[in-house]
This record gives structure tokens, sequence and C-alpha cells, in this order.
């Protein structure tokens, strides 16, 4: 129904990817808004805060570290509904062409293609990891 609803295009690989990791993610960040002591809402409200300046200065906070280590923990997730969605819908990508070339069972061109996609998500995760050093130092030492 994806499909229909957006079309063959990257819109719909990209919703799909969207779609299947939104629920994964909301209920990490709830678990860690749920974490968050409630001494931090008493002494906010204490200095005279609403209920949205507790989001924004509480809470916000609190979520954005945990947002980057949730996004690096579901790039795989991440990784296999892009390979389904080139497997059902596409005309290229990596995806495409791996279930492409299985046909033929040509694994000296699979493996490659296998290679560049762990290296490409090797890559994300980097860039996530050195992201999250730079906003956010203190938390739990950089690592998440």
């Amino acid at each position: 129904m994806l499909f229909i609803v957006f079309g063959l295009d990257e819109l719909s690989k990209v919703m799909l990817i969207v779609i299947g990791i939104t629920p994964m993610l909301a209920r990490d960040l709830e678990q860690r808004a749920k974490e968050i002591p409630a001494e931090l809402f008493i002494k906010a409200q204490t200095l005279g805060a609403n209920s949205w300046t507790l989001v924004l200065r509480v809470v916000l906070p609190q979520l954005l570290s945990r947002l980057i280590t949730s996004l690096r923990l579901l790039l795989g997730s991440a990784w296999l509904f892009l390979i389904s969605a080139e497997a059902i819908s596409a005309t290229a990508g990596l995806g495409y062409r791996i279930f492409l070339v299985r046909r033929y069972m040509a694994m000296d061109v699979i493996i490659p293609y296998v290679i560049w996609i762990t290296l490409l998500a090797w890559l994300m995760d980097l860039a996530l990891r050195q992201l999250h050093k730079a906003c956010f130092p203190w938390a739990e030492g950089g690592r998440g």
C-alpha cells in the first residue's frame, strides 16, 4: 500500500524507513523521558518554569543525546528497510543490484556490494558518534 500511495520513486523508500523506525525511536525516547529525575522538574518549577519551559529546558536537552544514540542503534533496521524497498520496487540502488545479480548466483559481484553497504553503514555510525561527542561531551563519556 505504501508504494501505491507514494509511488515507486525515492519518496516511498524514505517513507518505508521512517514508518519502520519511528515506533522504535519513539518508544526509546519515551523510556528515556521516564528516566528523567523528578527533582529536575521540581527544581525548574521552583524557579518559575511553565510547561513549555520544562519541555525546552529540561526534557529536550535530556532527550537529544539519546536521540543520536537511538539513531545509531536503528541504522541497521534502516538499512534493512532500504534494501527491502529496493528489492521490491527499485530500478537502481545497491539492494536492487544485489537482488538482480542474485538470480545468477554471482557471488563475486554480490560480495563487493555487501562490503560497500557495510562500509557506508560504518561511516554513518562513525559520523553519528562524532556528532554525539561534539554536541554532548558530558553524556556518558561521549559514547551515548
